[in-house]
């Protein structure tokens, strides 16, 4: 009795110290996919290569980020592929008929829209008490058929494009792409607002228990409208880049890609059930998506199983989230993760 008792803090002790470093999993992961992959296709572990798959990724970290915050929360934002969509293309029309608008404008343009779109499904949720899955549903669904609305069906092309705004993402003057570096100082950013700042504390109180949450004189209501506007604003900057990217707009743009993002937040440690989540494990969840689809390319494997690979991880993390949450609550723990 005395030696099971005596195991039982070392169990839990040992358990809940895994869950911290969840993070380290990945990376053992990725680093088995490198070996595994590098041994057939030694042009895999290349330079160039790892500097595609960051080019590749860059857009979807920033808008896993705040994917990350609304999941945090207990939601979800599945609005933000058509989000990129209409925002990439209104903020085309308007640099293509004003060619004097600066990269910076069209920026902080792109942001504005995102924000008001992601202002939008924040108040059908806190004012119109509509679940998170519906509400965003049914606003992707609008969003989408706005691109079609605003655009007239036609694309905006890259001869139509100013060169300052093609540039905007693929620019390198401090030798590192510029797409790269808004997604680190993104990273960056909401990292200190997570960790550092009493809202970014809220944001993991609310989606570990909101009930308590609101006892504790959170703005439980406030907290949630605030996670989707920064998932619109997130998902604006991205459209811009989107555009700049590929010197297009186009009315399938990002279509689908709101998948993806929940597959970088969820693989990545973002606890599907709400109150737990790291910025470092969404990047490396990111990166883990990245590395795999380079590697399916790299070895001439069908599309389709990068498509059958997300939703095998996603289904992993569900599992193993749901698995981590019931040992918690076993042993008497929490589930929050700052």
């Amino acid at each position: 009795m005395n030696a099971t008792t005596s195991n039982e803090p070392e169990s839990r002790s040992l358990f809940l110290t895994l869950v911290r470093f969840r993070e380290l999993s990945i990376i053992i992961f990725i680093l088995l996919l490198i070996v595994i992959v590098s041994i057939d296709t030694p042009a895999f572990l290349t330079a160039e290569n790892f500097r595609n798959i960051l080019l590749n990724i860059s857009i979807l970290a920033i808008v896993a980020l705040g994917q990350t915050m609304v999941i945090i929360t207990r939601g979800i934002d599945l609005s933000v592929s058509a989000t990129i969509g209409l925002v990439a293309m209104m903020v085309s029309f308007t640099v293509v008929a004003f060619p004097a608008v600066s990269p910076v404008l069209a920026i902080l343009l792109g942001m504005l829209l995102g924000a008001i779109l992601g202002s939008f499904n924040g108040l059908i949720i806190t004012v119109g008490k509509v679940p998170p899955i519906i509400a965003t549903l049914g606003t992707l669904s609008i969003y989408r058929g706005m691109v079609f609305l605003y655009s007239g069906g036609t694309w905006i092309n890259s001869f139509e494009m100013p060169d300052g705004y093609r540039a905007l993402a693929k620019a390198a003057p401090l030798g590192i792409p510029n797409i790269i570096l808004f997604a680190a100082v993104i990273a960056l950013a909401v990292y200190v607002f997570l960790n550092y700042t009493r809202p970014g504390r809220d944001i993991y109180a609310v989606g570990s228990n909101p009930d308590a949450a609101n006892v504790a004189g959170i703005p439980v209501q406030r907290t949630l409208f605030m996670v989707y506007v920064i998932s619109g604003l997130l998902a604006g900057l991205a459209a811009v880049l989107w555009a700049s990217r590929f010197e297009s707009a186009q009315t399938n743009t990002a279509l689908g890609f709101e998948l993806q993002t929940v597959a970088a937040a969820v693989v990545g440690g973002v606890n599907i059930f709400g109150g737990s989540g790291t910025v470092i494990g969404v990047i490396l969840g990111a990166f883990l998506l990245g590395t795999i689809e380079n590697a399916l390319i790299l070895v001439r494997i069908s599309p389709f199983w990068q498509l059958a690979a997300q939703g095998l991880l996603i289904l992993i993390a569900v599992i193993v989230d749901s698995t981590i949450r019931r040992r918690l609550q076993q042993l008497g723990g929490t589930g929050e993760e700052s």
